[in-house]
């Protein structure tokens, strides 16, 4: 039985920290887990996360489609975009390993579908968790709002939801995967900006990297009861730098879940002797966006000393949010600006709010006064221009004058090469995770 959801069975898995999945094992595991599940006569969702999320989605997906075969009536896989855009058929073939426009081609009997946020009609109204129950949710920091459930209707009508994804760090929940799925991934609002925004309330800096059931994580599992299919989860564990896989499970979304999370926590995870007083987060072109590329400054908040300095460098990225403009409506503020102003915030979508704060990191203002001030400096070496920067509240560096040879050489940068995914804390912060 699992630690943290006592009842359920663990789930099935192979390989561990440290290790490298050989493509037979990999092959092996899938075939005989899948072949081994009655899938015959149902309907599936497969639920695959979009180009942000860094893993060998095609790999898997091509064995999960050999292991299928013709036992269910019928296969629909949706990208969990959460509130990202929309995945073009170049972006697909990508992430699946196809050739664009042609993905039935590879997985024949198959369908695939972006998750339509944008559309009403996408969404099943599942009910709504009442204002006392979300209040136990978050140990009391919500204790005034209900809140509404709607999922895209695809993980409804269908009598089995299997997810397939990687376990990292996450800025919002501790460690993303399993029914984080579905909420943001296949979520509409309600709980997307509930969730996101007590999140913010504990903030980054101590949320990321916390493995339990955190106050997030039990606000997204008790959305997911409501969800009528079955739910499962093909795990993985990616290996840092890499597209090998060290780890997989295979079972409910959160006995899965749990099992990758353990191995996330010690592979994840880099801990250094002490804080820098300057880190040079250097952004892969899987990151369009400082929406999405903010997870360079999510992952190496904590290693930065007080008083210092994290450098986004991002020469590809020219906009703050594709789909968020209101972003640069409010700028990026500290948790406390906003709370300290929650009658002129609090009809903003909450979503925002809470990645403003998880970009500018940790803070304090003075409503008396309305100074804000911050504990470490947020430099942008981006595509963005200047004027915009500065508007939005951060400090702007020409990228072209970023000298990465010369920050590499000082003994007090950090510079970090494709930034946003291993999570970087001291070794201090070790056991002190408050989640």
């Amino acid at each position: 039985m699992t630690t943290l959801y006592p009842g359920l069975e663990d789930a099935a898995s192979v390989g561990g920290p440290n290790q490298t999945l050989t493509e037979g094992q990999i092959r092996e595991f899938v075939l005989d887990q899948l072949g081994g599940y009655d899938f015959d006569g149902r309907r599936v969702t497969l639920v695959v996360p979009d180009g942000t999320r860094h893993a060998p989605v095609a790999q898997v997906a091509k064995l999960i489609h050999e292991a299928l075969g013709s036992r269910p009536v019928g296969v629909r896989v949706v990208i969990a975009l959460g509130t990202h855009d929309y995945m073009d058929d170049e972006a697909i073939a990508k992430l699946m390993g196809c050739q664009p426009g042609r993905f039935e081609e590879t997985y024949p009997g198959w369908t695939i579908t972006n998750h339509d946020w944008r559309n009403e009609t996408t969404f099943t109204n599942l009910g709504t968790i009442p204002a006392e129950r979300i209040a136990e949710l978050t140990e009391g920091r919500l204790t005034d709002r209900p809140m509404t459930v709607l999922v895209n209707s695809l993980v409804v009508d269908t009598d089995i939801s299997l997810v397939l994804g990687p376990v990292l760090p996450h800025e919002v929940v501790g460690i993303s995967g399993g029914n984080k799925y579905f909420f943001p991934g296949l979520s509409g609002h309600d709980v997307i900006d509930m969730s996101h925004w007590v999140g913010a309330l504990i903030t980054s800096y101590e949320m990321i990297g916390s493995v339990g059931i955190t106050p997030v994580r039990q606000m997204i599992d008790a959305a997911a009861e409501l969800i009528p299919s079955t739910k499962l989860l093909l795990g993985m564990i990616v290996k840092p730098g890499t597209n090998d896989l060290e780890f997989l499970s295979f079972g409910d979304t959160r006995s899965s879940w749990e099992a990758c999370a353990e191995v996330s926590s010690q592979v994840h995870v880099k801990y250094v002797p002490g804080p820098y007083k300057r880190v040079l987060s250097m952004i892969p072109p899987m990151y369009e966006d400082m929406w999405t590329g903010a997870k360079g400054f999510y992952k190496l908040e904590p290693v930065v000393a007080d008083g210092g300095e994290l450098i986004i460098y991002a020469p590809h990225i020219t906009q703050v949010s594709v789909m968020h403009p209101g972003i640069e409506e409010i700028g990026y503020h500290n948790r406390q600006y906003f709370v300290g102003q929650w009658d002129r915030f609090k009809d903003h979508p909450w979503g925002e709010l809470a990645h403003s704060t998880h970009l500018r990191g940790l803070g304090d203002y003075d409503p008396q006064t309305g100074e804000e001030t911050h504990r470490v400096t947020v430099t942008l070496a981006t595509g963005i221009p200047r004027e915009v920067v500065e508007k939005i509240n951060l400090r702007y560096l020409d990228p072209a004058e970023v000298d990465i040879a010369a920050l590499m050489d000082d003994p007090d940068t950090l510079v970090v090469p494709n930034a946003g995914e291993l999570l970087h804390r001291t070794d201090d912060q070790r056991g002190r995770l408050p989640a």
